[in-house]
This record gives structure tokens, C-alpha cells and sequence, in this order.
């Protein structure tokens, strides 16, 4: 029985001095000043202000590059009205809205007579309208409003341009059209006929006015000359007898045996102008 008591006493005190090994351990370790490491306050954090998206890159609209032969003349000062072929006011507006866009009319006297009336068919060729030479409402719409003055395909040289797909005839100084004129070239079609100068003489030939470049060789300055096709005004010859010439019809077609007509008015203006030497080139084309 004793050692039965010493037995469990032994065992009590035992397990008295574990419990108590344990409890002490967490006892000491509750006990022991605990060293807290010092909370280190984080720095604020810095808001990035949002990204600013850039405005998007504005793509300029493509540069219109003119040509180095056109001149812009801009619209016409007044709005022009249709005058059909009549004198007066009005047509003195259209003469010098026509000249400002290189088609000569010679002096704005507001008479509307040959001059004037080649003028306006030039620029209807010019634009492809009919060409009947009167200034109808279209023709004084485009008149107005058109912005360019005429040219043609040279853009560079002195030189006669004769256009026989438009009929017309430009002169170009320095790459730059100076003036345009209605023309009528050869039709193209061929002829027969009897020799103005010798009636004992038959001419043929096929009324071409030819293409290439050739240049003014010979001329005769004054009044009407006898053609052996008939009556020529105050020719400047470019190829055997093929000539440009003042004539008094200058229709909007090809009409010609192979000259290059003008009005007489415009080849006095040729003429005094002096701007068709000997030797000016003469580009013909189509």
C-alpha cells in the first residue's frame, strides 16, 4: 500500500514537475519582454496622376502642288450674266474677266464683235461647253467662278502651242501661257482645188496641219497675201507653206487646208505684241 502511495506520489510529483516544466516555459515566454520590432510606416503612396492621352496627331490635308505652268486668277470680281452677244455693260465685265483669264479680247469696249466672240469660244473649248461664242447662263456661271487662267501642256520655253485636240493656240513665254486664241486647223479631209494664183494649176493635198515641232522660217507682215489656196492675213510659215494666219472665219471645228487660222484681229495683236519672231518655235500636237 505504500508503495502503492509512493507509487502514484511519485508520479504526481512526476507529472507536477512536467506540468510545471510546461506551464513555465509559457509562462517565461509570456513574461519575457517581447522586443516588438518598431512598425515602420510605409510612405504614402504617391497617386500617378492619370496618364494624359495625347489629342490625336491631326493629318493635314494633302497639299494640292499646282502645276508649274498654271496661275491662278481666283474668281471673277463681279458675277458676270449671260449677254448672249449683246454690248453694253455687262460685256465690258465679261471682256475683262475673259482677258484676266488669258483669253484675248483685245480693249474692253464693251462691243461685242469678232474678237470678243472668238474669245468666249475659246474658253468654252477651253472647258469643253459648246462653243458657240455667245455667253449664255452656263457660260457666265463657269466665267465667274472658273479660278485658273488657260494654258497649255508646255510648262517651260517660248514658244507656239497648237492644240488640235482643243483647237486652240496658246502662246507660252518662259513656261508660261501668255494668251490663248481660238484656232481652226486643217479638216483633215482631202481637197482639190484650183490654184488661186495660176488658175492653169490643180492643188491637192489632205488638209493636215502637221504634228511636231517645227519654227517660224518666213512671214509677211502686211495685209493679205494671194495663197495658192487662196487669201491669207499677215502669215508667219512654219512648215513649207503651211502658215498660222489671221482669216476672217475661224469656225469651232477643224476647217482649214492645213494653216493655222486666228482672227485677223488677234494676228494684228500677234503682230505689234511682237511676241512671234522668226525662229519661235511652233509645237504642234493633238
Amino acid at each position: 500500500m505504500t508503495s502503492l502511495r509512493t507509487g502514484i506520489s511519485w508520479l504526481c510529483v512526476t507529472g507536477a514537475l512536467a506540468g510545471m516544466s510546461a506551464c513555465s516555459t509559457t509562462s517565461n515566454a509570456e513574461s519575457a519582454p517581447t522586443t516588438v520590432a518598431a512598425t515602420t510606416t510605409a510612405a504614402p503612396t504617391t497617386t500617378v496622376p492619370p496618364t494624359t492621352t495625347e489629342a490625336p496627331t491631326t493629318t493635314a490635308a494633302p497639299t494640292t502642288t499646282l502645276a508649274p505652268n498654271v496661275q491662278i486668277a481666283g474668281r471673277a470680281p463681279v458675277t458676270l450674266v449671260a449677254v448672249g452677244t449683246n454690248n453694253g455693260a455687262d460685256t465690258v465685265n465679261v471682256q475683262n474677266r475673259l482677258n484676266q483669264l488669258g483669253f484675248w479680247t483685245g480693249a474692253a469696249d464693251g462691243q461685242y464683235g469678232f474678237a470678243t466672240q472668238q474669245a468666249v469660244m475659246a474658253f468654252q473649248k477651253y472647258l469643253g461647253l459648246p462653243a458657240d461664242g455667245r455667253v449664255n447662263a452656263t457660260t457666265a456661271a463657269y466665267l465667274t467662278e472658273f479660278t485658273e487662267r488657260a494654258h497649255g501642256v508646255a510648262d517651260s520655253g517660248t514658244l507656239v502651242e497648237v492644240d488640235k485636240g482643243k483647237q486652240l493656240l496658246h502662246i507660252v513665254v518662259d513656261g508660261q501661257t501668255l494668251w490663248t486664241f481660238n484656232t481652226s486647223t486643217g479638216s483633215e479631209v482631202p481637197y482639190e482645188a484650183v490654184n488661186k494664183k495660176d488658175p492653169t494649176k490643180i492643188e491637192t493635198g489632205d488638209s493636215i496641219t502637221p504634228n511636231g515641232l517645227w519654227e517660224v522660217n518666213r512671214e509677211r507682215p502686211d495685209g493679205w497675201w494671194d495663197g495658192d489656196l487662196g487669201k491669207i492675213y499677215r502669215p508667219k510659215y512654219f512648215r513649207g507653206g503651211v502658215a498660222i494666219h489671221g482669216m476672217t472665219s475661224v469656225p469651232n471645228y477643224p476647217a482649214s487646208h492645213g494653216c493655222v487660222r486666228l482672227s485677223t484681229m488677234a494676228m494684228d495683236f500677234v503682230w505689234d505684241s511682237g511676241l512671234v519672231p522668226m525662229g519661235t518655235p511652233v509645237w504642234v500636237h493633238e
